[in-house]
């Protein structure tokens, strides 16, 4: 068993009794979204934009440039104020810019920002000190998709699709919109890496869209009850082997008025994902999916006619091959793309030719490529993360596209996790942070050392008594795995005292609980709860993301088997830990952790005191298609695997002090699990506790994240100390 330990470098200056005796405590306020004093422990921001390979420095109420074209810095010059652009907006139809933050330069040769009020889109040439350009905003609309290169947005108004164009008309895509045939909004539920519905090409002269049609979707009963007598607000609702939408793409001619839909054939359980276009604006590039998920192809379509010009690539895998980028083509070379794909076990790039042929894998070996962030045009290299010095380390690299050698950029250490390059690439901003490392922003030369520090900031906590954090690795059942762990102590911790010990749990796919950033990824609540005395323990099982596919995909079929016998592994550690009280045993999560919480609580409960499930899955043939299905197939195709991963038939197991939290209009986890298990229990006679967040979805906003965790708190103080 491998263990790395840190601790608050100013606890490590006295006794950690005294310290904790003499430094504040936390409060909730302090430490949750939502809570009055969060922002007070946040440093200030930093705010940066790109002006060609030019660094802008970004503030509400001024901009100003912080190096040159060759990356050499500059002593920060203002270049304009919010005062300076507001006082030529003289007429009350355009508005005032509110917030210089959110400025863009999406004109290298040009000295011209781009900004907004909420009536206008503007350009503001600051060398000139004139707006050179306006463009209507629609009050009311939302979904916005700028395209710098044809100064066109596209936007949604009444669920019809809109875009207009840089000379102020308004063209209207679609006439027939409604919440039954949604047009230019993300589709397919968010999965696939889906995170909106309109794709500008290169040129700005097309805009290929989702149009989806869910009018034979079951409609799920919520209720709003914001009125005097409480109206409906369904929510279509595809469940695992049930009908779900039909979505088609199309391409609209803002020149023409006109639209042509690719010539897909019938969407009947397809699914269209990853919409990309070529250099040229000619071909619109779609992965397509079949229902079962087991197969993706990315094919090609004429822009102008839809004509399906044919498949590119293929990829299978009997269990599911789930893309999640899309192509993107070489700025040096058009003729060649980059895609990712797990076909070899883990997250790579591969390159192709624009028909299809691949041409070599630019990275490889046991770990994964998380992103690509761009290119490095002079050095025909691509500038991409991955986690390939650890698995709970996430750096930023570079790869030559034609040698294949790879580069680390910047710090060895820690989770990189935000960055963006200038417009040749040859400039990253890199931001990140290190178990001992609050945040961090460096400047970073792609092809050089780093440049400089742009911020480093202190730690908010100082003030404050903060716990100790371990980090290390156990063997899952498998008794081969390596899984990290993050085990929190109470502040002034006293190894001879044994201590309550709550096990927090995530579990699923597309989450990670530790890595290698600030504390160890620890999560505000578990510094809040080591505070009032407890042990925290964190452990990531298989199943969950970044470990390759067959770490993630063991779990097939079969969701909770796995996962449960690796969350034992890490009660069997704790037992081993003579402060740990494995009397006082306690777990919590959400969503994928809620489920994963309440099996504990029913398979293990001589194990588990006491449990907080939050907006939990209960039973897989309950949940959407799209993610139920990768996972656990149809329940008419795997219905043993339905039936064992169902936790009704566990309620009856049930021991000890169970709650369940939801969001009273969750539109991801639907009621219908939570009811359905308050069902079973109360058909078993077992005695779960029940709250709810009348209003809320599927997570808390605003204060009511702040009461969530005093719940949560409360319930453990009343029943595991």
């Amino acid at each position: 068993m491998k263990r790395i330990i840190l601790a608050a470098a100013a606890l490590l200056l006295l006794p950690a009794m005294i310290m904790a005796q003499t430094k504040k405590s936390f409060t909730l306020d302090d430490l949750m979204w939502g809570g009055s004093n969060y922002w007070n422990l946040q440093p200030k921001s930093l705010f940066t934009a790109w002006w060609g390979d030019r660094l802008v420095e970004l503030g509400p109420d001024e901009v100003r440039r912080s190096t040159d074209e060759k990356g050499r810095s500059v002593y920060p010059e203002v270049m304009f104020t919010a005062e300076s652009v507001n006082r030529l907006l003289t007429d009350s139809t355009q508005g005032q810019v509110r917030n210089l933050a959110y400025a863009r330069f999406p004109y290298a040769d040009r000295s011209e920002a781009f900004l907004q009020t909420g009536r206008i889109n503007l350009l503001y040439d600051w060398q000139k000190g004139q707006v050179v350009w306006t463009q209507p905003r629609t009050a009311g609309s939302s979904h916005e998709d700028f395209c710098f290169a044809s100064k066109s947005v596209a936007f949604v108004k009444d669920w019809n699709l809109y875009v207009t164009t840089a000379d102020g008309r308004t063209h209207q895509v679609s006439t027939d919109g409604s919440r039954e045939l949604v047009y230019g909004q993300s589709v397919h539920r968010d999965e696939f890496g889906i995170s909106k519905g309109t794709f500008w090409s290169p040129d700005g002269s097309l805009l290929a869209f989702y149009r989806m049609d869910q009018s034979m979707v079951t409609d799920y009963p919520m209720v709003d009850i914001a009125h005097r007598v409480a109206q409906l607000a369904p929510e279509k609702y595809p469940m695992a082997g049930m009908t779900s939408h039909k979505v088609t793409v199309g391409v609209f001619n803002p020149a023409t008025d006109r639209t042509v839909y690719l010539q897909a054939g019938d969407p009947t359980d397809r699914y269209f994902t990853n919409i990309a276009w070529s250099p040229d604006s000619k071909t619109v590039y779609v992965i397509e999916l079949p229902r079962t998920q087991d197969k993706a192809e990315l094919v090609a379509y004429d822009a102008a006619t839809g004509e399906r010009r044919g498949v590119l690539y293929t990829e299978t895998n009997e269990r599911y091959v789930e893309p999640m980028h899309p192509i993107v083509f070489l700025p040096w070379d058009s003729s060649k793309f980059v895609y990712l794909s797990r076909r070899d076990g883990y997250n790579h790039i591969y390159l192709f030719s624009k028909d299809g042929k691949e041409l070599g894998q630019l990275t490889s070996g046991a770990f994964e490529v998380t992103d690509i962030l761009g290119f490095n045009v002079k050095s025909k290299s691509i500038i991409y993360r991955s986690n390939e010095a650890s698995p709970i380390r996430y750096n930023n690299y570079r790869v030559d596209v034609k040698t294949r050698k790879r580069t680390l950029l910047g710090a060895a250490e820690g989770v990189h996790s935000g960055g963006s390059l200038s417009a040749s690439g040859a400039y990253l901003v890199d931001r990140w942070s290190a178990p001992d490392k609050y945040r961090r922003i460096d400047l970073l030369s792609t092809t050089k050392s780093t440049l400089r520090t742009l911020q480093d900031a202190p730690s908010p906590w100082t003030d404050y008594a903060v716990p100790e954090v371990d980090c290390g690795t156990i063997k899952a059942a498998d008794g081969t795995t390596d899984l990290y762990y993050r085990l929190v102590k109470p502040a002034g911790f006293d190894p001879a005292r044994k201590y309550p010990t709550v096990v927090y749990v995530y579990g699923g796919p597309h989450a990670h609980n530790v890595d290698e950033s600030w504390f160890y990824a620890m999560r505000p609540w578990e510094a809040y709860m080591a505070q009032k005395g407890y042990v925290i323990f964190v452990l990531d099982n298989r199943g969950s993301e970044n470990r390759g596919f067959a770490f993630e995909s063991c779990t097939h079929r079969h969701l909770g088997d796995i996962e449960m016998q690796d969350q034992m592994k890490g009660v069997e550690f704790l037992r081993t830990l003579p402060y740990v009280d494995a009397d006082r045993l306690g777990v919590h999560g959400w969503s994928f952790g809620g489920f994963m919480t309440t099996n504990l609580m029913c398979s293990y409960p001589d194990v588990f005191k006491v449990g907080v499930a939050g907006g939990p899955v209960i039973d897989w043939k309950f949940y959407e298609v799209m993610y139920g299905e990768r996972y656990m197939d149809t329940p008419q195709e795997n219905p043993d695997g339905y039936r064992s991963s169902s936790l009704l038939p566990k309620a009856k197991n049930l021991k000890g002090r169970l709650q369940i939290i939801v969001g009273y209009n969750d539109p991801t986890c639907v009621l219908q699990h939570s009811l359905s298990f308050l069902r079973a229990c109360e058909d078993a006679g077992t005695q779960p506790d029940y709250f709810v967040y009348p209003g809320q979805g599927h997570n808390m906003m605003g204060r009511d994240m702040v009461h969530l965790h005093e719940r949560i708190t409360r319930y453990f103080d009343d029943y595991l100390k």
